[in-house]
């Protein structure tokens, strides 16, 4: 009897893996060639062997140079911000966000196929040599940049201090073309300054304040906090927050930024994608003390990434905050880049999500639309760029440098004039002031 309903049940197991098993045969044999994975996988093998085999000079390559190789074309095909980062290029990332690195100094990425400035950084070579956001990479030490891939011309403008690298810049906004010289240096990444690009940060006229987040590292929320202090034992009444022409950085100093401005459990930001986890949100934990004062947030066309997150939730929980976001519309990156490491020391930058504004709004291709628009014109931009560190007036003529000298910052001036209205409509009313009041209607 036992013996029976052993073989029953051997042979009710073997039927049902064998249709199961022939659902898997007949799915995988009706599946698109397109998405079947092992036969992907089998062309690219059969390609590495090939070029093994019989490509000329084959016998110089390894399997990691074609590994490689095969990975950076993947990553770079999916979108701008992706890409394979060997262990040389990965160690320059983290040296970067630690604050310090050896190159010239400015951010670029791939527009429209063209090695782009996004930003010099304060200080650097190129900063002082009069590079500006949008000029375009032509060549690099006499090669066309592009020939480079990313990570390569990337990595030939980083290097040793003290060598050098020759840039031909074509700048869109005149057609002009020009040809730079500049000697790499150690890059210091300063991110947060005070009106006169220093650290002293002395409250201005009225008991209005000012930072500028020029970039979000490791350090730049302890560095604000050190900011805000100094403001807040002067008597700080009213604060300018200065995001224009920041290119981002870190989420998690994005977010560390916007808590200094926010009550314990306050949606700050949220992502959306298709990893492990498909959405997240990040939310204020109050720690510190808040800061609860009249505010105006600074930004243009180069405030991109993790400056339009901080922007994007200061300005959707205005009645908490208070701030008003003035000056252009933003770039418009809002993309999640998560840094994936690998087993032999190099890792992938990887687009994982998008970033939404606590009301839900999104970031990426939209940018963030100030409350107040107050723009400026490309030669007032670049002038003012030019002011903010004398050294670089040395390479413009006479008549440049007195329009440097001349030129106004309508931006900041609008600012200023709206923090002071409100701290006076504040004296003279009787009920505690809303910033609300001073939004201007969509």
């Amino acid at each position: 009897m036992n013996r029976r309903i052993f073989y029953g049940l051997l042979v009710a197991a073997l039927s049902v893996n064998l249709f199961f098993g022939a659902q898997i045969y007949f799915n995988s044999a009706h599946a698109s060639p397109k998405d079947d994975p092992y036969e992907s996988y089998k062309l690219l093998a059969d390609v590495l062997e090939k070029v093994r085999q019989e490509y000329v000079d084959g016998d110089k390559l390894t399997y990691q140079d074609l590994i490689h190789g095969a990975l950076k074309g993947m990553l770079n095909s999916l979108d701008p911000h992706s890409e394979f980062m060997d262990p040389e290029k990965f160690e320059e990332l983290r040296k970067e966000t630690e604050g310090e690195f050896g190159g010239v100094g400015i951010i670029v990425e791939m527009k429209d196929k063209v090695l782009t400035v996004i930003s010099p950084m304060e200080e650097s070579p190129g900063f002082r040599a009069g590079i500006m956001p949008m000029d375009q990479i032509i060549k690099i030490d006499g090669q066309t940049a592009s020939h480079f891939e990313f990570e390569d011309a990337v990595k030939e403008l980083h290097g040793e201090p003290g060598t050098s690298v020759h840039l031909t810049i074509r700048r869109p906004s005149t057609g002009e073309i020009k040809d730079y010289a500049l000697q790499r240096a150690i890059i210091k990444v300063d991110t947060v300054k005070d009106i006169a690009d220093e650290e002293q940060f002395p409250l201005g006229p009225d008991g209005i304040g000012y930072v500028r987040l020029l970039q979000f590292g490791e350090k730049t929320s302890d560095d604000l906090d050190k900011a805000l202090k100094k403001l807040s034992d002067q008597g700080m009444k009213a604060l300018i927050l200065d995001l224009r022409d920041n290119p981002g950085g870190l989420l998690e100093q994005a977010g560390q930024v916007c808590e200094k401005f926010l009550p314990r459990g306050e949606l700050i930001v949220s992502t959306i994608g298709r990893g492990p986890v498909a959405q997240s949100e990040y939310r204020a934990n109050g720690h510190g003390k808040r800061i609860d004062l009249p505010m105006v947030v600074l930004v243009n066309g180069d405030s991109a990434s993790a400056s339009e997150i901080v922007a994007g939730c200061l300005q959707d929980l205005q009645t908490i905050t208070h701030a008003i976001v003035l000056g252009e519309q933003t770039f418009g990156k809002g993309s999640v880049q998560s840094i994936l490491p690998l087993s032999d020391g190099s890792a992938i930058r990887l687009t994982t999500a998008k970033y939404y504004t606590p009301s839900r709004k999104v970031i990426h291709q939209h940018g963030i639309t100030p409350d107040i628009i107050v723009p400026m014109s490309q030669e007032d931009e670049e002038n003012l760029r030019y002011k903010h560190l004398p050294g670089a007036l040395q390479v413009l003529e006479a008549k440049e440098r007195e329009q440097v000298a001349a030129v106004r910052d309508r931006q900041l001036d609008r600012a200023t004039d709206v923090l002071k209205g409100i701290l006076l409509y504040a004296q003279r009313s009787p009920a505690p002031s809303r910033v609300a009041a001073f939004r201007p209607a969509q």
